[in-house]
This record gives C-alpha cells, sequence and structure tokens, in this order.
C-alpha cells in the first residue's frame, strides 16, 4: 500500500483488479456522467493495467481503492496529469453498491494529501458532468471553488473546479 486513510488503503493498479474494472465499468449508472466506455473484456481491462504508464511517467496516478475491513476492491481514486492541457485532474469511480458511504469525500482527499505531501502538487483540477450532483458535492466537499463550464473530452455540459493545496 502506497498510503492510507481512516477506513481506506491505496495501491497502484495490478493485474488481478482487471475483473474489478471490467464489472465496474459494465454499470451504466457508474459510467453516466464519465464520457467513457466500457471494457470489451476482462482482458481488455487487464490490457489497460499492463499499460498504465502514470505511475513511471509522473510518480502518481490513479489508484486502486481497498477497503480496510475486508481488504475488498471497491473503486479508484487518484490524480491524473494532463499534459496537452497542463493540469492535474483529480479522479474517482466507485462501485455503485458503495456509493452514500462518503468513500469517494474519504479518497479524495487522501489523494490530494498523498499528492502534494510526495510529488509537491500544488493545484488540482476537478472534473465533472453539469448534471452529476454527487460527484459536484464531493468536489465541494474537498474545498475545490468552481472554475468554468467546457466540454471535456465526451462530456459536453463539464463543470471544471480547482483547489490550490
Amino acid at each position: 500500500m502506497l498510503f492510507e486513510s481512516e477506513r481506506l488503503s491505496y495501491r497502484r493498479f495490478e493485474e488481478a483488479d482487471a475483473s474489478f474494472f471490467y464489472e465496474l465499468n459494465l454499470d451504466e449508472e457508474v459510467m453516466r456522467y464519465t464520457g467513457d466506455v466500457a471494457f470489451e473484456s476482462v482482458e481488455s481491462a487487464r490490457q489497460f493495467v499492463r499499460q498504465y504508464k502514470h505511475y513511471d511517467e509522473y510518480g502518481y496516478g490513479r489508484w486502486s481503492v481497498v477497503r480496510k475491513t475486508d481488504n475488498k476492491l471497491i473503486g479508484w481514486c487518484g490524480l491524473k496529469f494532463h499534459p496537452t492541457e497542463n493540469y492535474i485532474d483529480l479522479g474517482y469511480r466507485f462501485a455503485r453498491k458503495e456509493w452514500g458511504k462518503g468513500y469517494a469525500t474519504e479518497a479524495g482527499k487522501a489523494s490530494l494529501e498523498y499528492g502534494n505531501s510526495a510529488f509537491d502538487v500544488n493545484q488540482v483540477v476537478g472534473r465533472t458532468a453539469a448534471g452529476n450532483a454527487a460527484s459536484i458535492r464531493v468536489i465541494e466537499k474537498l474545498g475545490f471553488a468552481f472554475w468554468k463550464k467546457a466540454p471535456c473530452e465526451e462530456i459536453k455540459d463539464s463543470l471544471f473546479y480547482r483547489i490550490s493545496l
């Protein structure tokens, strides 16, 4: 594990996570506001994990989120550098049965703190679809301030927030 928070621990993606990632992205409600498409198979999720280079390129990335009480993988959260836009964003995705338990807020806070202390990340962007009220609440709870409304990848009605650490 790279770091921990009260209820959760965080580690790099592993090939063993592929089945979870595949199932996570099959859930239409989980994917509703992401603009992403589901993996075609567990093998394609495994290929994604194998090819994930953010840790090597930047030191940080998205991290697998594991609940401490039962050592169960429940989602992912973390930082991603977008070189063409020149910013780092905070992203998260959790299994639907884990929604409403405060995990996204806890994981987001831990990711921001780890990014700041371990990698001197000092400004982060939060992006979400305008219709994603739950994600907006998480971003605002974490202290992000509204920055702008603009298209983002496949989401035309995206809201951008920023925070300085």
